[in-house]
């Protein structure tokens, strides 16, 4: 201050509106991320900014490190569930009912799962519309008033899919990048989403931004687009841009990619080596091209990656979190850990010490750590120790909340059951799914040119893997005439399994034989696994019969590399109900097969590419 502006100066009180404008200022100064006024793919905060720098003023230390974590909760009532749902939240929490669990923690939101630690949260529409209603009203009833985000994951396709029918059931991802439409992936997003925001869902753990392009990845694989990263970014982006106008948001996973693992990072710790120039060139173009169509959350992976922090997963790493996404991609939404109480987080870190260093490394929300109260109380713990500032945990509150009011969450928090029931399924829906998956179903050969099918009675053996998916398979050729035969014979078929294919074989016209990763690979021997050598012996025993046969691979499509001679080769990339419906349309030339493969095919023997990207035949 000058002497003249000391002299002059007037005694007087400061009016609290400007006061209060001034904390503001100070205030938002303190907690609003350095990019939250207009960063990479996002508006600014601008409209937002008072209300949460308001809110954040009145939370205490324990409210805000509640907003932190997101919780499962057992049950498909918020204040009524089972015994058995009562015996598990008491478990996990020490309290019966998931709204009791909301009360405890205050947490910033919840997630959805089926069968995971028997949750059991989805059953039909209107109950989930109910859950989550019980849930939001359980949040909002707290002091802080703050609603949930609800989550869960619903990539679409066959593996990851959280609701089943009468939810809509896309064709996932690889399907998606077989069908080479940016416009199909965008509808894609955009019908699950709408399904979802129906029931209560604000976010979906989704799209899967991965690039496929280890063969024998044994946790990604068709939850993958592809093998290139130019076609994975322009599918991401657009799914990205479905799933807002579906009326929930998006999040892009796993960063910095899962794409070339070995190892399941469920059960273990994954090393990703490539270079800082690969990681450019292949797996952070999808995660570009995510922020610069406006996602709201990106997911960490449980991933080391040497090029940029050594022995640190990725979800643990300032380097990567804070250096990569933040600073070096210009990221300023959420950051959510993948769950922490997967092998690859609490094979290296203890309960207590996985959340604190997450959060230190730079991510926002904790998502399910093996034991809830030992998280809280660690992060708790090291707020008051210094070891985490309060500006740090206030940066990442601000960016939850301001999530939440951005979304609209905050708004209007409740769904309406009874709507639910009519959007969830919907007939254009279920028309949308089977019109785009009809574009995805990849005829890798025909070299017999036993495709397409003439329309006449014929006998038919479907032969293989998977019990609903031989019987739906045999059910759609029996309506076009066909006389069927079903032999089911699991993941690994026995020998007697296979005497009795190729005994009833002997009397078919055709034989239809879906395989399930008969390419796998063991890690650790780098052989065939048993699953994968028994599908083998299967096909081969039943070329060898003289008959006709279309062998389908209804997951990855390498399987074709195990046994190249077969004439006849499908690829479905899954096996929903649609999947097995645009499979037979093929078979009979009532759709083209149009599907382009979106990865390339090795040799068995590793000496290249048996087919390359883009391959794939038409009629």
């Amino acid at each position: 201050m000058s002497a003249r502006s000391a002299s002059t100066a007037r005694p007087s009180r400061t009016p609290w509106r400007l006061l209060s404008a001034g904390l503001a200022v100070a205030v938002a100064a303190a907690v609003a991320p350095a990019a939250a006024t207009g960063g990479a793919g996002h508006s600014g905060d601008a409209p937002y900014r008072g209300k949460v720098i308001s809110q954040l003023r009145h939370m205490t230390l324990e409210q805000k490190v509640g907003q932190l974590f997101v919780i499962e909760v057992a049950g498909r009532d918020a204040d009524a569930p089972s015994d058995a749902a009562k015996a598990i939240n008491q478990r996990m929490y020490g309290v019966d009912t998931p709204a009791q669990a909301v009360a405890k923690y205050q947490p910033g939101g919840v997630i959805y799962y089926t069968t995971r630690n028997n949750d059991d949260n989805i059953g039909d529409p209107a109950q989930v519309a109910r859950l989550s209603n019980g849930l939001q009203r359980a949040a909002v009833s707290l002091p802080t008033r703050i609603p949930l985000q609800i989550s869960v994951d619903q990539e679409g396709g066959a593996l990851v899919a959280r609701f089943g029918p009468p939810a809509t059931q896309m064709p996932g991802n690889m399907a998606l990048g077989a069908g080479r439409s940016a416009t199909d992936a965008k509808r894609s997003a955009e019908v699950i989403g709408t399904e979802l925001a129906s029931v209560g869902v604000t976010q979906d753990y989704a799209p899967v931004a991965d690039v496929n392009v280890n063969p024998n990845n044994p946790v990604i694989g068709i939850r993958s687009i592809g093998s290139d990263p130019g076609l994975v970014s322009d599918l991401v982006a657009a799914q990205v841009r479905g799933y807002r106008a579906g009326g929930v948001s998006a999040v892009a996973k796993h960063f910095p990619g899962h794409g070339d693992t070995a190892t399941d990072s469920h059960f273990g710790l994954p090393e990703v080596t490539h270079t800082r120039a690969e990681l450019e060139a292949i797996d952070l173009p999808p995660f570009r091209a995510a922020i610069a169509a406006g996602i709201d959350s990106i997911m960490t992976a449980h991933v080391v990656l040497p090029a940029i922090d050594p022995g640190v997963p990725a979800t643990m790493s300032h380097k990567i979190l804070t250096g990569l996404l933040r600073d070096e991609l210009g990221f300023d939404g959420l950051i959510v850990t993948d769950a922490l109480d997967m092998q690859g987080a609490t094979a290296t870190y203890p309960p207590d010490v996985a959340p604190v260093r997450a959060f230190l490394a730079g991510a926002d929300q904790l998502l399910v750590p093996p034991q809830m109260d030992t998280a809280y109380n660690a992060v708790l713990a090291a707020v008051r120790s210094g070891e985490i500032s309060k500006k740090r945990l206030d940066e990442s509150v601000y960016r939850i909340l301001l999530h939440k009011h951005r979304r609209g969450i905050f708004r209007d928090p409740f769904v309406d059951p009874a709507a639910a029931t009519q959007i969830v399924g919907a007939p254009e829906h279920r028309a949308d799914a089977q019109e785009i998956t009809d574009r995805t179903t990849t005829l890798v050969k025909n070299d017999a040119g036993v495709l397409p099918l003439a329309a006449a009675p014929r006998r038919v053996l479907v032969a293989g893997w998977g019990a609903t998916t031989t019987q739906s398979m045999a059910t759609a050729l029996g309506a076009r005439g066909a006389t069927t035969q079903v032999l089911e014979s699991g993941t690994t078929p026995s020998q007697a399994a296979i005497g009795a294919a190729v005994a009833a074989a002997q009397t078919a016209d055709l034989v239809v034989v879906p395989t399930y990763n008969a390419y796998a690979v063991d890690p650790k021997t780098g052989l065939q696994t048993a699953s994968a050598q028994a599908q083998t012996r299967l096909v081969r025993a039943l070329l060898a019969t003289g008959k006709p046969v279309v062998v389908t691979a209804m997951r990855n499509p390498y399987d074709v590399a195990s046994f190249p001679e077969a004439p006849t080769v499908l690829d479905t990339y899954g096996y929903t109900a649609h999947q097995i419906e645009s499979l037979v349309r093929v078979l009979f030339g009532e759709v083209d097969p149009t599907g382009r493969l979106p990865v390339s095919i090795p040799r068995a023997d590793g000496t290249g590419e048996l087919f390359p990207f883009g391959h794939g035949l038409g009629y």
